[in-house]
């Protein structure tokens, strides 16, 4: 898996782990991909930052030494969330 795509699936399964603290499978996909980004890419210290950006989230990551920025669109980082809160069989927690 990209680099990209790896850091776009670790950030929709952060938002959604932060909205459903108890939803054990979404911690568990979020430590995958964390796995993923540390083993396969080399970044570590990944985190959110400046969340109030109404268009973008931002990502803050360290790769080789180097401390760098990724942004995503807000609406297609939230989609999976979305989707999740729409489907009534996942609202049971």
């Amino acid at each position: 898996m990209n680099l990209q795509d790896t850091f776009f699936n670790w950030l929709q399964m952060q938002i959604v782990s932060e909205a459903r603290p108890n939803d054990e499978a979404a911690k568990e996909t979020l430590d995958f991909f964390a796995m993923i980004l540390h083993e396969d890419h080399g970044v570590s210290q990944i985190e959110l930052v400046d969340v109030t950006d109404p268009m973008k989230i931002h990502i803050s990551y360290e790769r080789e030494g180097v401390k760098s920025r990724q942004s995503f669109d807000r609406e297609s980082a939230e989609k999976l969330l979305d989707d999740i809160n729409a489907n009534p069989i996942y609202n049971n927690q």
